[in-house]
């Protein structure tokens, strides 16, 4: 038996229907533009101007690009946050595939305990990181008590200090943007696979990987954002010693009150997170697009 299948085409939307369309953004777009375009533009304006003369200026950009201490912070930032949105997305996978799949009843304990964090300020969590982390901290007490080192170590005021807090308080927002990937991967492919032979490790590499890079892009994208323009925890955990843009930006506004300088780190950090987010949607397109091929090779 034939079937023959008519593509009726869609109608084209109304005049009236397209403004209602344009009246419901509006609102967002309104907000967007006040507080984030104007903003943004008067930042952009503000680098290019030189401070107390005023005037068309690239003498701050000059001075970003020659100074090594910008630069030094510049990369120290973009690696800080790479090692965050790292940490946090290895940590947060096992976490969320339980959260995902899980039919126990232990669910709601562990996503309780994986929404914990949130539930304190940034501040207090990263004093929590300092008292633990210091030279007389809790780890450095305990193994000087036992006499396995003479001296205390070095976990604070340093790169693995800051990245250890940060990644304390991104995890439950990775968890979350993983959890809902994996929900939507349709359980009948895992029990698919295990039928035909497959071991779960397997099928989570091979099945549940794949289908969740969506989920895991979001999750280093997310992360890496919210680690690059994070403030309190580099500066509490890191010391006076540990420079990232953020730490700077905050002491070209307060204490040396140049905020042309201070707009050139902040459209340096910026665009960071614009390349960042470009190279990740990107890449998270082509993935869906060989995936679709291959879909469309195999019908």
């Amino acid at each position: 038996m034939n079937t023959i299948a008519l593509a009726v085409p869609a109608a084209a939307p109304t005049p009236i229907k397209r403004f209602y369309n344009y009246l419901a953004l509006s609102p967002a777009a309104l907000i967007l533009t006040v507080f984030f375009a104007l903003p943004m533009g008067m930042m952009i304006g503000i680098s290019f101007s030189k401070e107390e003369v005023g005037g068309f200026s690239l003498e701050s950009y000059g001075r970003f690009f020659t100074d090594g201490l910008s630069l030094a912070g510049f990369c120290r930032t973009a690696a800080m946050s790479g090692l965050v949105a790292i940490a946090v997305t290895v940590l947060g996978y096992p976490v969320a595939y339980f959260l995902a799949r899980s039919k126990s009843r232990w669910r709601a304990l562990v996503f309780a305990l994986a929404l914990a964090p949130e539930l304190a300020g940034v501040v207090l969590r990263t004093y929590g990181w300092l008292i633990i982390l210091e030279d007389r901290g809790f780890i450095n007490d305990v193994l000087l008590e036992l006499g396995l080192i003479s001296s205390p170590l070095p976990l604070s005021k340093n790169l693995f200090a800051v990245v250890v807090g940060l990644t304390h308080v991104v995890l439950p927002f990775g968890i979350l943007s993983l959890t809902t990937s994996i929900q939507g991967i349709d359980e009948s492919l895992e029990r698919a696979a295990q039928m035909l032979g497959a071991s779960r490790v397997s099928v989570i590499r091979h099945v549940i990987v794949p289908l969740s890079v969506p989920g895991i892009v979001s999750s280093l994208l997310l992360s890496f954002t919210m680690a690059a323009s994070a403030y309190a925890t580099p500066a509490l955990l890191g010391g006076a010693g540990f420079k990232v843009l953020a730490t700077m930006i905050s002491e070209q506004v307060l204490f040396y009150i140049d905020w042309p300088f201070a707009a050139v780190m902040s459209n340096a950090l910026l665009l960071l997170m614009l390349v960042i987010s470009f190279i990740g949607v990107s890449f998270e397109a082509r993935h869906r697009a060989n995936r679709s091929g291959t879909g469309r090779g195999m019908s």
